[in-house]
């Protein structure tokens, strides 16, 4: 409906122009050429052209049609601040307002004997660095930050990086009308939506150079994100019920079906009392960025054994940085003893030795002894620790005095873990042991059953060709109430894991990421900083940390200025100032040269 009413107001405005031109003594009929009209408008504003190529940009044109208001108003001579404000804000019914009334005349604004210094100083520049921000940011680069430890310790918590969205193609907006600069919720608010769903733009994707490749870092909008509570908007309203029921069958002992705390779970989150917010739709474009690693690519077979990615029968390498959790026994509580942060989170009171390490401290517990250790022969003040850390820090650990062993933790296969896709009881998959799973391509075509529809069912019922009805009856599976035997694929799937394997929401939670969903990839990290919650004594000061190193201080000076490579971070630091050494220099020749006088003839 809003799409129809928004053409309606297109249609009106357009109707509008059409005489406006006749006024200024331009051909009626070049009104009704799309962006053309807005190039010709240039010329009754006295204003450049190029703005009209603007007016192809979804969202930022709606920010143009109020500039344009607003001039042809004062070109018209309506220039109380009444009829301003009324130009810029429904520009679409003051374009028929100017243009029908008959006691309305062109007058250009040659008249206007100078600028107002408002409108040349503050308003002009302000609203076309918002247009050119926008643009930049909606085609070209976004600037993020690493707000979760899912890639630690490649990309970490308090990375502020830009995010290359030309390389897969930008995508077009879906909801244009959206405050600036906001992503779904409006500054300074933690529920209100920062844009409207009013006028919905369908999928569009401008060509790109490249697709995501096995290994590559990419950002992508939150798949499971289609719908989140309000209220705990750090993971989406499936994942909110499926830690739930987690919880609940564990303080029960575990003795019922799955579905019944599923059943118990869903209940209590969408109680009258709404304990976790409203439960609210997102769409595509406005769900939650996400960052991980491309482990698996449209096409491919994908296999997890025992920690261990396969991708077409073939082991992959591990990724450098890769995390994952080590059962520490020691000689006593070296590591501390289990507490709460301010933010009342479970955390190690050891937090220097941790910091030695970088093991955040937010990411170390101790536990209960994890096996029978009879048999190792370790002393009774044993104490044990579950530290999640790269392969090469737990090596330093296992030299440390009073350590006695140090082991990766594995789950086994076999094992059954609800919260793992496909959140199936035939499927008895976990984080350590999972698939083989195909991953569909665009093109492809695979046999569909009862057996193995939970695997593909939210890819045919949302994500590969809009909203579609998926139930089975029988041995028969129905698409829309129609049987199915097999499904072909309208675009390409993707596997996204984390580093940091055994501390990551991933697809391993929720399954593929479709290419539509897909946003770009990181580029280049500009700042870094610790986050005090997880490195409490380094990362807390920022005064003192201006001359301390990477390690001792808040700042991550080595990871200023770097750009994202294939292999880590490579440092532009030297590249970044020489170029802003020529900036400076130039403008300081430019400006003396302006200044020189002019020879004596």
């Amino acid at each position: 409906m809003g799409n129809i009413i928004f053409l309606i107001l297109v249609l009106i405005s357009f109707a509008g122009l059409y005489k406006i031109f006749e006024k200024a003594g331009l051909p009626g009929w070049k009104a009704l050429i799309p962006v053309y009209n807005f190039w010709l408008v240039g010329t009754i504003i006295n204003r450049p052209k190029w703005w009209g190529l603007i007016m192809i940009v979804p969202g930022v044109n709606l920010i143009m049609y109020g500039v344009y208001g607003f001039h042809l108003a004062r070109a018209f001579k309506k220039r109380m601040n009444g009829d301003l404000w009324m130009a810029a804000l429904m520009p679409y019914l003051y374009f028929a307002y100017l243009g029908f009334s008959k006691d309305i005349k062109y007058f250009g604004v040659k008249d206007i004997k100078s600028e107002s210094a408002f409108i040349k100083h503050w308003a002009d520049p302000i609203i076309f660095a918002v247009v050119a921000a926008s643009i930049i940011r909606g085609f070209f680069f976004e600037a993020f930050t690493i707000p979760t430890s899912s890639l630690e310790k490649s990309l970490m918590v308090g990375d502020f990086l830009f995010v290359n969205k030309i390389c897969y193609g930008a995508k077009v907006p879906q909801t244009p009308i959206a405050f600036p600069f906001a992503h779904h919720t409006l500054p300074f608010t933690e529920s209100t939506k920062s844009y409207l769903e009013w006028i919905k733009i369908p999928y569009l994707r401008l060509p790109g150079y490249s697709k995501p490749k096995n290994g590559e870092i990419v950002v992508f909008n939150y798949p499971d994100g289609d719908s989140v509570a309000l209220g705990m908007q750090n993971m989406s309203y499936y994942q909110l019920v499926r830690e739930i029921a987690a919880n609940i069958k564990m303080e029960e002992g575990g003795q019922k079906p799955d579905h019944v705390y599923q059943e118990q779970a869903w209940t209590y989150v969408n109680s009258p009392q709404k304990p976790f917010g409203a439960i609210t739709g997102r769409p595509v474009d406005k769900r939650e960025h996400y960052v991980k690693r491309c482990v698996g690519i449209a096409g491919d077979k994908l296999e997890i054994k025992d920690g261990e990615v396969y991708i077409n029968d073939k082991k992959q390498a591990m990724p450098e940085h890769a995390q994952h959790h080590y059962i520490v026994a020691t000689k006593g509580p070296m590591f501390g003893e289990n507490m709460q942060n301010k933010n009342r989170e479970p955390v190690l009171s050891n937090a220097e030795l941790l910091e030695q390490y970088d093991i955040y401290v937010t990411e170390a517990s101790k536990i209960e002894s994890p096996h029978d250790t009879a048999a190792i022969k370790i002393p009774n003040d044993t104490s044990f620790y579950n530290l999640n850390m790269p392969a090469n820090v737990a090596d330093k650990i296992k030299q440390l005095p009073g350590v006695f062993y140090v082991y990766k933790e594995v789950e086994a296969k076999g094992h059954r873990d609800p919260r793992i896709f496909p959140h199936n009881k035939s499927y008895a998959w976990n984080n350590d042991n999972f698939g083989p799973f195909v991953l569909p391509s665009e093109g492809m075509t695979i046999k569909i059953d009862t057996g193995n529809i939970c695997l593909y069912e939210k890819m045919l019922s949302t994500y590969d060709d809009g909203i579609h009805q998926i139930t089975t009856s029988g041995a028969q599976v129905l698409y829309d109430g129609k049987p199915i035997s097999s499904y072909t694929f309208k675009q390409g799937y993707y596997w996204l894991m984390g580093d940091n394997r055994h501390n990551s929401a991933d697809s391993r939670s929720w399954g593929v990421v479709p290419f539509d969903h897909v946003v770009g990839r990181p580029v280049f990290v500009w700042f870094s900083m610790k986050d005090p919650k997880n490195n409490p004594i380094s990362g807390k000061s920022i005064l003192s940390s201006l001359t301390k190193n990477p390690h001792d201080g808040k700042f991550r000076w080595d990871r200023f200025m770097c750009y994202v490579g294939e292999n880590g971070l490579v440092s532009w630091k030297i590249p970044v100032a020489i170029l802003v050494l020529l900036g400076f220099g130039y403008n300081y020749w430019s400006k003396k040269r302006k200044k020189k006088p002019a020879a004596k003839k």
